[in-house]
């Protein structure tokens, strides 16, 4: 593998010399309406170069990846990609390889990866460490001015633009049911649990999730971040996280409380699920289901160490990535089709079909694109953190650590249990 990975250093070095100018022959452009806001033709400088338009008569193979949530989606786009540009051929094959496994999928098999994908922010620490990204070099003032500026330093690492922002809603929040809950009982925990039991029905989380347990410790003033040597460091078993530990603790005990994915959410929903923690993928789905009583909040207050405390979270972004394995006769096909899938039109049509949130600035004020749901996340981002100091190493100890709060498995101390996480997350 070391060999090969020498080789794609050099055709990374080849390719991007071919996309930027001064460096021998320029690679063909996108097509006018290919990409850029709104569909608009022509081709936008990246640091005082371009490239010429596609001549036409190319072949390009590529593979893609997308969720299973998204093949539908995700076909069109690649469909009317290549409407958009006829004068070439594209064989392009769609793969179902969701966006947090992405980088676990690629790892196992670079060379067997697809040419282009999504994956969210957390994940480009690791695909730049493994040199498994091509830094976004076409079109790139473009793509930076198009998008918002959290999005674009989520997808950037060391001044360097790697990846395409596709959304700007990587983040969860509380969805309710109307007819359970009125707004004011929303505001903390205890009142939403209160009230649920109440009602004989249950509250919804994935507390075994780490992306979702972390709304605790964060909120409690434990941190996350990167060291100078570039590993995880984590606080969550000082006085703070234990003082989150004893919420979780109690909260995964109480009997309105509920644990599952989100087919567990969703199927409750309108029966014995008054409302639960996610984001907005299920915007579309939630919305069906609970008709006149939709709505959704910002995450509620928590009772931590006998005062309230506002439940934090992580806020995220999805983006499209080129495989650096790509060969350098099919890249600049890929970075078409990047481009093209994170355009304006292409946003605003996820989040009218997926309900998606858009990075892209005028896809954002497209009166199209309007949801509570999408209220509710912008409140809660004022108390989220981003996800880009987040690696690897943190997400299996903290399932395993909500795993055994929701088996309420007390064998060991929660002080212990932190101690272990901890030093898993570290070690």
């Amino acid at each position: 593998m070391k060999s090969k990975r020498i080789i794609a250093a050099i055709m990374a070095i080849l390719l991007i010399c071919a996309l930027t100018a001064g460096c021998g022959e320029k690679a063909p452009a996108s097509n006018a309406g290919s990409s850029g806001n709104s569909g608009n033709s022509g081709t936008s400088s990246n640091s005082g170069s371009s490239a010429p338009a596609a001549s036409g008569g190319k072949t390009y193979t590529l593979k893609v990846w997308a969720s299973q949530d998204d093949q539908a989606i995700a076909q069109k786009q690649i469909d009317d990609f290549k409407a958009a540009n006829p004068d070439n051929t594209y064989n392009i094959t769609l793969g179902v390889v969701g966006e947090p496994d992405a980088y676990k999928v690629y790892s196992e098999d670079p060379d067997a990866a697809a040419d282009v994908f999504y994956f969210p922010n957390d994940q480009l620490r690791d695909f730049v460490r493994a040199g498994g990204l091509y830094p976004v070099t076409r079109n790139k003032d473009t793509i930076v001015s198009r998008n918002l500026p959290a999005s674009i330093n989520a997808a950037s690492l060391n001044g360097e633009l790697y990846a395409y922002p596709a959304t700007a809603d990587n983040g969860y929040f509380l969805y309710y049911d109307k007819s359970v809950f009125k707004p004011e009982d929303v505001e903390t925990l205890d009142g939403i649990l209160a009230v649920a039991d109440q009602a004989g029905k249950k509250v919804f989380m994935d507390v075994s999730n780490g992306w979702y347990i972390a709304s605790f410790f964060l909120g409690a003033g434990c941190t996350l971040g990167i060291d100078a040597n570039g590993k995880q460091t984590c606080d969550f078993n000082n006085a703070n996280g234990l003082a989150a530990a004893e919420a979780i603790k109690a909260f995964t005990a109480h009997p309105a409380f509920l644990t599952g994915d989100d087919s567990v959410f969703k199927g409750g929903l309108g029966g014995t699920v008054a409302c639960g923690v996610s984001g907005t993928w299920n915007a579309s789905d939630i919305k069906e289901i609970l008709g006149d009583n939709y709505a959704a909040a910002k995450l509620p207050t928590f009772t931590c160490g006998g005062v309230q405390k506002q439940m934090s979270s992580f806020s995220g972004y999805k983006m499209v990535g080129i495989n650096s394995l790509t060969s350098p006769e099919n890249a600049p096909a890929a970075f078409d089709l990047a481009d093209f899938l994170t355009n304006e039109n292409s946003q605003v049509e996820r989040f009218k079909e997926r309900g998606y949130g858009p990075s892209n600035i005028q896809a954002i004020a497209n009166p199209a694109v309007k949801d509570d749901s999408l209220d509710a996340l912008a409140a809660q981002n004022v108390f989220a953190q981003l996800q880009n100091d987040v690696l690897g190493d943190y997400w299996a100890p903290a399932e395993a650590f909500g795993s055994t709060m929701e088996a309420k498995d007390y064998s060991k101390s929660l002080q212990e249990q932190l101690n272990d996480m901890v030093a898993q997350i570290t070690g």
